[in-house]
């Protein structure tokens, strides 16, 4: 029986900064026209970030998230999936300030600390449009982005529990397969869910084709193929043969 392919577009993310490309959605209008139009070329699921329209910046802010959410669910019927990961620097609380305004379909859960590195990106010769963008990424060279097991049961509990929310349980490496696996353990996470396994972030697993077919077979070992949908992404160049060998291998 043939399988459906589920295919997220993250329209923004939190990792770019505007000089890096001119085509990086901003204002509420850009992100909710990228996002309508990612859902008409085959998207069902929507991760989204908001964006300070006046420079670009990651902002938590809910008002922002609600200048673009309202228009993709009326535009669309693709799965609204709105971050908890937020941009660097943000507390727990205010990452999660969209979600628990919004209360989405699905919203991102980080399932561990790790380091972050974006600051290698300093080493190609942008000519910064604003003064915040090389700050943030030189930033990341003494950074933590923090996801406790406490940060996480707050999570499951506040937005899970209390919104209903289904999660897209991101993991950049194996101990966090563990770490979801101790959640699943404690009853605080029920089958069918849907893993994102992430590749090639400075501080997580790298983009290796052998670590993809590592991190299958341990999810498979932990939680039985039948119990999870699995999902792929990989940074940068890696993406494309990355998706390819995962959608092989039963992603």
């Amino acid at each position: 029986m043939a399988k459906s392919v589920i295919i997220t577009c993250a329209v923004t993310g939190s990792i770019h900064t505007p000089t890096m490309s001119e085509y990086l959605p901003i204002t509420p209008n850009e992100i909710a026209a990228d996002a309508i139009a990612a859902a008409e070329a085959g998207a069902s699921i929507l991760h989204l970030h908001a964006r300070n329209p006046e420079d670009g910046r990651p902002t938590p802010d809910p008002d922002v998230f609600m200048e673009f959410l309202p228009r993709i669910k009326q535009s669309t019927d693709a799965v609204v999936n709105i971050t908890t990961g937020g941009g660097h620097g943000m507390s727990l609380e205010e990452r999660c300030a969209g979600a628990l305004r919004a209360s989405p379909e699905m919203t991102s859960l980080n399932m561990g600390s790790m380091n972050f590195g974006l600051y290698p990106i300093l080493d190609k010769p942008f000519d910064w449009k604003y003064e915040w963008e090389p700050k943030y990424l030189e930033m990341t060279r003494d950074f933590i982005f923090r996801n406790t097991f406490k940060d996480i049961e707050w999570v499951l509990k506040e937005l899970g529990e209390g919104h209903g929310v289904r999660f897209e349980f991101e993991c950049y490496d194996m101990g966090h397969l563990y770490n979801l696996a101790h959640f699943v353990d404690r009853g605080l996470v029920k089958p069918p869910f849907f893993v994102q396994t992430i590749f090639g972030i400075l501080g997580g697993i790298g983009a290796d084709i052998e670590n993809l077919a590592h991190m299958r077979r341990i999810a498979n070992k932990l939680f039985g193929e039948e119990n999870y949908e699995w999902s792929i992404l990989a940074a940068g160049r890696h993406q494309m043969s990355f998706v390819t060998t995962g959608a092989i291998l039963g992603g």
